[in-house]
C-alpha cells in the first residue's frame, strides 16, 4: 500500500469504500415490478420474466406488481409454483445456465420457499453471500481469480472464499462448505475466524435481472503451513499478495465490486485494531 503508514491511508481507504458502496446500490432494471410471495414483498421481477410468467399457475400479474402464491386448484405447493416458473424462464432463454441448486426465497425477513439458483436474478430475489478474508501472519491477503466460465465477473479477482448460502443452510455451515470447495480449507484451519458480520445489502443491475444480496464476511489469519487450493474448479488461480500489491490491484479495478468492498472493510477494521502498521 505504497508503504505509507495506516494513518495516512485510512482516509483514502474510507473514501474509496464509500464511493464503491454507492456504485453497487442501483435501482431495479427499467420495467421491473415488485414481486410478492404469499403476500410478502420478496423481489423485483424483470419485464421479460413477467411476460413469460403471466398465465402460469399461482402467478397473478397486475400493473403495479406481480403476485405469486400456491395454486391449490392445480394442487401445486409454493415450491412447485417456483419450480414451474424456473423451468419456464429457462426454456424461454431468460436464465444464464442451470445450477441444480436450490436457494431460499425470503419475503420481509421470512423464509417462504425455495427456487433454482439460476432463476433468482430475473426475479430480483434476496440472496445471502458469505465471504472469508484470509490473511497471512505477515499481513498479506490470500485472493482468488474467478474462473472464466463464471456467469458473473469471469476472470476477475475475488476474496479467497465467497459463495451463496444454499436452501435451508446455516450461514456458518455455508462458509465452512465454501471454504473447503473453493480453498481446500478444513474447519480447523479457520477455527479462529471472526463471527460473520453483514456489511450491507447490495442492489445491482445485471444483464439477466437484479442482484439483491446480503454480503457477510468473516476474517481469519491462516497459519503459515496452510496453503489454499481450489477443489471445485470455479477458481483459476489463488495467490498471496502483500498489502502494497493488494492496494495496486484495488486501484486498478481488478476485483469484483463486492469483493473489493469486503476486502476494504476488512482492511479498515484491521487498521482500526492496530494490526496494520
Amino acid at each position: 500500500m505504497k508503504d505509507a503508514p495506516a494513518s495516512e491511508l485510512a482516509p483514502q481507504l474510507a473514501m474509496r469504500k464509500n464511493q464503491l458502496a454507492k456504485r453497487i446500490q442501483q435501482l431495479p432494471p427499467t420495467g421491473s415490478r415488485p414481486l410478492t410471495v404469499s403476500g410478502r414483498v420478496a423481489g423485483w421481477i424483470t419485464q421479460t420474466a413477467t411476460l413469460h410468467a403471466d398465465g402460469l399457475p399461482g402467478i397473478h400479474v397486475e400493473d403495479e406488481a406481480v403476485h405469486l402464491t400456491a395454486a391449490p386448484q392445480q394442487r401445486m405447493s409454493l415450491p412447485s409454483v417456483f419450480e414451474r416458473l424456473a423451468f419456464t424462464l429457462r426454456d424461454a432463454g431468460c436464465l444464464r445456465g442451470w445450477r441444480n441448486e436450490l436457494l431460499d426465497v425470503y419475503g420481509e425477513g421470512k423464509r417462504l420457499s425455495v427456487i433454482e439458483r439460476a432463476a433468482v436474478r430475473p426475479l430480483g430475489l434476496l440472496t445471502k453471500a458469505v465471504h472469508l478474508n484470509a490473511w497471512s501472519p505477515g499481513g498479506g491477503l490470500w485472493v482468488a481469480r474467478r474462473s472464466l466460465t463464471k456467469s458473473t465477473d469471469p476472470g476477475m479477482w475475488d476474496t479467497l472464499v465467497g459463495g451463496l448460502a444454499g436452501a435451508g443452510e446455516n450461514l456458518d455451515t455455508s462458509l465452512l462448505r465454501e471454504s473447503n470447495e473453493e480453498a481446500g480449507l478444513e474447519p480447523q484451519d479457520i477455527c479462529s475466524r471472526t463471527p460473520l458480520r453483514t456489511i450491507l445489502r447490495m442492489h445491482r443491475r445485471l444483464p439477466e435481472g437484479y442482484q439483491v444480496e446480503d454480503v457477510l464476511v468473516s476474517d481469519v489469519v491462516l497459519a503459515e503451513s496452510v496453503v489454499p487450493r481450489n477443489l471445485d474448479g470455479e477458481v483459476s488461480e489463488i495467490k498471496l499478495v502483500s498489502l502494497a500489491d493488494l492496494w495496486s490491484m484495488v486501484e486498478a479495478g481488478e476485483f469484483t465490486r463486492e469483493a473489493e468492498l469486503v476486502i476494504l472493510e476488512g482492511l479498515e477494521r484491521r487498521m482500526q485494531e492496530g494490526q496494520v502498521p
